[in-house]
């Protein structure tokens, strides 16, 4: 039976610019794909006529309800009320889809489910790390659900350390602006002692009055269970991040360091109203020669030693 991979993205633009990337390469790895992702996001980006010329037979674009009305911010500062909304509607819309697709769809049923012709049965799903819900169902149904996180890791390897950052006292308010605060060291996250500041833990925390506010809460407890899916994917190189893959790699059953995506696989074409590059700062890159140029994914949490970075460039 041909290989199909359904993957489940978390409804904010830098997961879906990675989740992009990552079905180029499923598909160029001759799978077929299902690519779901929810009605605000398609209809906010007008993504109709895109997807309808898409150039794989292999792809699909399926949405779903986010469960908020459509003037709602979907603030990427303050995810609890979509998170929430996810959980409690998508949940229940995912179960019946996957159900569905389990099964074989074999006729067209028009545009709300875009289910058609030619597609095997789901045989794998790849759920965003931000979707714990997706995995709990898959494996109901003894589907193989991996858990993808599109940032470093050692974000997510900082993430998996907030219990014990906070029993060390290393989670409290960083009052904006003092300078000094932000330069003291962090302990408590495996491997990063010798160089983990205040200033590279999420912005989010700075300012609040509270140890642990919820978008922190959040992100943490998603992290623990992500070590729960049959596999972690990370967007990142292996030879960029050894040791926090290590580190990483005693809480969950299989971890694969696949990225980084943006470098390996052009986004489908259907995906071009999602991806936009600016040709100017791409025409720069394109002028200077390999392993000139550091990459920087603002908000990706991405911290190497600078013995790591002169050993990754050498």
């Amino acid at each position: 039976m041909a290989a199909h991979v359904l993957v489940l993205l978390f409804p904010a633009q830098g997961h879906i610019n990675c989740m992009l990337h990552f079905a180029a390469g499923l598909l160029h790895a001759g799978l077929h794909v299902t690519f779901l992702r929810t009605d605000h996001n398609r209809r906010r980006l007008g993504l109709a006529a895109a997807e309808a010329d898409a150039t794989s037979p292999r792809l699909r674009f399926l949405s779903f309800s986010d469960g908020l009305p459509d003037d709602h911010p979907r603030s990427a500062g303050d995810l609890a009320p979509l998170v929430e909304s996810l959980r409690t509607t998508t949940s229940v819309v995912y179960r019946t889809l996957l159900a569905s697709l389990s099964a074989g769809a074999r006729r067209d049923d028009g545009a709300t489910t875009g289910l058609g012709d030619g597609f095997p049965s789901v045989t794998c799903v790849v759920a965003d790390g931000i979707l714990p819900f997706a995995v709990d169902i898959t494996k109901e149904t003894g589907i193989p659900a991996l858990a993808f996180r599109t940032a470093s890791g050692c974000s997510f390897l900082a993430f998996l350390s907030v219990p014990r950052l906070v029993e060390l006292g290393e989670v409290h308010p960083v009052p904006v602006g003092t300078a000094d605060d932000l330069d003291a060291p962090v302990r408590g996250v495996p491997g990063m002692e010798g160089f983990l500041r205040r200033r590279d833990l999420p912005s989010f925390r700075r300012g609040h009055a509270k140890a642990t506010d919820p978008t922190l809460q959040i992100v943490a407890k998603f992290t623990a269970h992500n070590c729960r899916a049959r596999a972690l994917i990370l967007n990142t190189a292996a030879s960029l991040e050894r040791a926090a893959v290590a580190h990483i790699a005693p809480h969950t059953r299989d971890v694969f360091a696949v990225g980084p995506l943006h470098a390996m696989f052009q986004a489908p074409a259907a995906g071009g109203a999602l991806w936009r590059e600016d040709d100017g700062c791409t025409a720069w890159l394109d002028g200077h020669a390999d392993r000139t140029v550091v990459y920087v994914s603002v908000g990706s949490f991405a911290v190497i030693s600078p013995e790591q970075f002169t050993e990754f460039l050498s």
